[in-house]
């Protein structure tokens, strides 16, 4: 018989230890047991009881599931009715041994007894099965037009679960349901709407079927609203709270899309927002579903203001949850009527200011939202006083927010620049790097406004706490434009008079070089400043090259780096140092914002998650060009994973920088820019390809060494390529006639030389790329002494009506391999090939006979005014190369 229920949970409560409890639940497991293995029929109601308490517990009971069976065919209402409970708790519609179940469902829904009917609806609502569904719909359906109220209620929500499980019975539930609508009964009331509020959200039918019918939902939810007092349904002095907002979603539903339906509930939507008392939660949960229904409608004008008005008496409210709800529905609805939300705008900024920081989230959301061009100025200056006194965690979401505010609406540039040093001064640390480059972005467009910059950034400087990011933009618009802060060049209206000396500006840059609270990335763009301010302010170059040469032993690589290449650009390099340190080229705004939401860097995992050919790289047959945009284009072409890494020769500082990057990429362009504003332009990759130089012009420093020059000191300039990109390695037949040394990192690249080759014509022509306008081909032959090295010669062809301009070939290898390109014929390819580019490439295989060669071409050129941009990989060379 075992003990009673209330004895064993009393035990468990007893026990002291998870140990204890375990030992208790075992042996009235086991007890559990032998009663069910015994058949004992007075007791297995108790016993399943007992059961059911422990599965709570959560301990296994899969072995009484069966019991639960057996008391539901029993005969008494007690034993079914712990039977249902054991069914509803200890099986899911997943058991399989609920098949056994149906009949006795079936038996007890045709059943007398109003209980018994009522207890196989609710276990069918619970765990039925579509299966089930299927086989009882018609027992459920006849339910629902059972004249107990008792029973309809129940079938209308076990009918919720048919219909979920079966869509396709809809059509049957939907008129029985449409009855329910008129029932005087609240409680078969508000299930019917229920019910139908599921039909409407499963069914477009069903929903056209309602709309004929919303007249009764109006005459119901009217009642409700002029009714007086009634004490069975009354809470908080309003009658039925439940079912009113049942009928205001089944509304929403019924008018969203339907004018005509919306014309019809208007009214009794303005009664309810009106009568509605909204002192009580009761009534304000009313109001809030009022005004989620009036704004999915298509309502009127005025009856959205009342909405709006009430949830901006929400806004008032004290309660903190009605305050969030409220801000939370004003940012769904601000979209809709924007005008209407302006009103309570001076209520929105008091709540960004509340204790509640999930409460100023939501409000600094709405703000964000409720931003435009007229009243960006006041909101920015209401947010700015707030941000100096705001806690630490939320700063840098206000920080945040305020940048993309004033970029997004700023009336115009010098407004955008001071709002922008402002934000720094006081963010200090939560401005994120990306803030700092598009301000960059924005002074090397206003030409009109550098001078202004940065004398302001001086000033500000003056006060200077750490606030690194206010450091950055300091000193590169020092190094940019500091003779324009000496010689008060672009003073602007009301600027005030300003005297700054060379020494003054070169102490705000190592002001910021030597404070321990900068991060390395800060000290390598005063090191920039510092190169830079070389060339302009002759008094204090030997200061300049000292501090410089300070950081030769700096611990960081990066720093250490940076100063030996720069102290030998002083040193060494004066005769084209004023070229080289010319003013950074303008920044293309709209090329680096469609930059920002690329995302830059080389998955080293890509291309063996994108399916491995046999030479494990990623398949792609010869032909298929893709169409890219530039900084996804060079990225792709950098994904060669690192094979392994073989005996290769010595490769220079920039082979190894590319090294480090998971390929070898080499780039060819005839004939080379000159200038340090072209290299530099070329290599950002930020703007127009610049235009070839003339014939005239010579380049101040052989191209070998620009190539060198142009890879080391790309990063000098922080702003000048986001962080993560990829410069490729530029190669150019051009030499210098010094000697090479090893200890100077601007030694020149080795001349290529033309190799002698033999031909074979064993080897097949290869048609590398071809597009709608551009056909590429490989003519291969081998040296006699080195069956390691293939020669490539490349021939580009152009198909098109439109010639090709300003034409770059590129092309990347895996590790194991090494590639160099001699320069192309020419940088500009015919139209309907009338001429065609020529241009060879020798290709070393280290792995030859073990490893296929493979390699990725990468082409841009202009044609009809617009840059293109095409790239292709090949997989199918020839065997034996």
């Amino acid at each position: 018989m075992g003990t009673r229920l209330r004895d064993m949970i009393r035990s468990i409560r007893a026990c002291k230890t998870a140990a204890d409890e375990r030992a208790v639940v075992a042996k009235e497991c086991a007890t559990l047991r032998n009663a069910f293995k015994d058949n004992d029929q007075d007791f297995r109601h108790r016993n399943v009881a007992k059961l059911m308490f422990i599965h709570m517990l959560g301990y296994p009971t899969h072995f009484g599931q069966m019991e639960c069976i057996k008391l539901i065919a029993a005969g008494s209402f007690p034993e079914k009715r712990i039977g249902y409970l054991g069914l509803m708790l200890l099986l899911d519609e997943r058991q399989e041994v609920l098949m056994l179940v149906t009949n006795s469902l079936k038996n007890d829904l045709n059943h007398s007894n109003q209980f018994i009917v009522g207890l196989a609806l609710c276990a069918l609502g619970n765990i039925c099965t579509a299966e089930m569904a299927r086989d009882l719909a018609p027992e459920v359906e006849k339910l629902l037009h059972n004249n107990n109220s008792y029973i309809r209620k129940k079938a209308a929500l076990c009918s919720l679960r048919i219909v979920r499980k079966v869509p396709e019975l809809i059509d049957y539930v939907m008129v029985p349901a449409t009855a329910l609508l008129t029932d005087k009964h609240h409680g078969v009331l508000i299930s019917g709407v229920k019910l139908c509020t599921e039909l409407c959200e499963g069914s477009e039918v069903a929903l056209q079927h309602f709309r004929k019918h919303v007249i009764s939902l109006i005459r119901v939810l009217k009642n409700l609203v002029v009714s007086g007092y009634a004490p069975e349904y009354d809470v908080n002095g309003i009658t039925d709270p439940f079912l009113q907002i049942r009928l205001l979603r089944l509304l929403s539903l019924l008018g969203k899309g339907d004018s005509e339906t919306s014309d019809n509930m208007s009214d009794i939507l303005a009664q309810v927002a009106t009568n509605t008392e909204g002192s009580k939660n009761a009534g304000n949960a009313i109001l809030y579903e009022c005004v989620k229904t009036i704004m999915s409608i298509e309502a009127i004008g005025g009856l959205r203001v009342l909405a709006i008005n009430i949830l901006g008496r929400f806004l008032a409210n004290r309660d903190n949850n009605i305050r969030y709800v409220a801000l939370n529905t004003l940012v769904k609805v601000v979209s809709i009527d924007t005008q209407a939300v302006q009103r309570h705008r001076s209520t929105i900024v008091e709540c960004v200011k509340d204790s509640d920081i999930s409460i100023r989230r939501r409000a600094l959301e709405l703000i964000c939202a409720l931003v435009n061009v007229s009243n960006v100025k006041p909101l920015t200056k209401e947010l700015m006083d707030y941000l100096k006194v705001s806690d630490p965690e939320f700063k840098g979401d206000l920080t945040a927010k305020i940048s993309s505010l004033v970029q997004k609406f700023s009336p115009n540039k010098q407004w955008y620049i001071d709002q922008m040093i402002l934000l720094m001064v006081e963010a200090g640390k939560y401005v994120t790097p990306d803030v700092t480059r598009a301000l960059v972005v924005v002074i090397s467009n206003a030409s009109e406004l550098q001078g202004y910059t940065v004398r302001a950034l001086y000033r500000v400087f003056q006060a200077w706490d750490g606030q690194e990011s206010l450091g950055q933009v300091t000193v590169w618009c020092i190094g940019e434009y500091g003779e324009m802060l000496i010689d008060n060049l672009n003073e602007v209206e009301g600027e005030e008079p300003l005297t700054v000396t060379e020494s003054d500006a070169v102490d705000v840059v190592e002001t910021v070089l030597k404070d321990i609270r900068v991060s390395p990335d800060t000290v390598a763009f005063s090191l920039t400043a510092l190169l830079k301010l070389s060339s302009r302010f002759s008094h204090c170059a030997d200061r300049l090259k000292g501090l410089i040469l300070e950081y030769k032993g700096s611990v960081v690589l990066e720093l250490q780096q940076r100063a030996i290449e720069f102290g030998s650009i002083l040193s060494k390099h004066t005769n084209i140092k004023t070229a080289l340190l010319e003013r950074m080229p303008v920044l293309d705004e709209a090329t680096y914002y469609s930059a920002k939401q690329v995302e830059v860097g080389v998955d080293a995992n890509q291309t063996a998650k994108s399916g491995p050919h046999s030479n494990g790289h990623a398949k792609q047959p010869n032909g298929v060009a893709k169409h890219l945009a530039p900084e996804t284009a060079l990225i792709d072409l950098l994904s060669f994973l690192p094979d392994e890494q073989p005996s290769a020769p010595h490769q220079s500082s920039d082979d190894a920088l590319l090294g480090s990057l998971g390929a070898n990429v080499v780039t060819s362009s005839v004939p080379p820019l000159s200038g340090g504003a072209d290299m530099l332009l070329e290599l950002l990759s930020l703007g127009t390809p610049a235009a070839p130089p003339l014939a005239s012009q010579e380049s101040p420093l052989p191209a070998s060494s620009q190539s060198s020059l142009r890879s080391s000191l790309l990063d000098a300039d922080p702003f000048a390529v986001p962080k993560g990109s990829v410069v490729s390695h530029v190669m150019s037949d051009q030499t210098h006639n010094g000697p090479a040394s090893n200890a100077d990192p601007f030694a020149n690249l080795a001349p290529l030389s033309k190799p002698t080759a033999a031909k074979n014509p064993a080897f097949p022509l290869l048609v590398a790329m071809q597009t709608s306008g551009l056909k590429i081909t490989f003519e291969f032959t081998k040296q006699a002494n080195s069956p390691q090295t293939t020669i490539i010669k490349a021939t580009h062809t152009n198909l098109s009506s439109s010639p090709y301009s300003d034409y770059l070939f590129q092309a990347a290898v895996p590790k194991f391999m090494q590639l160099q390109l001699e320069p192309a014929s020419s940088n500009i390819l015919p139209a309907n090939g009338g001429a065609v580019i020529t241009q060879v490439i020798k290709a070393t295989n280290n792995m030859h006979g073990q490893k296929a060669m493979v390699m990725k071409l990468r082409v841009s050129f202009k044609a009809d005014g617009q840059n293109n941009l095409e790239q292709a990989q090949v997989n199918n060379f020839p065997v034996g190369l």
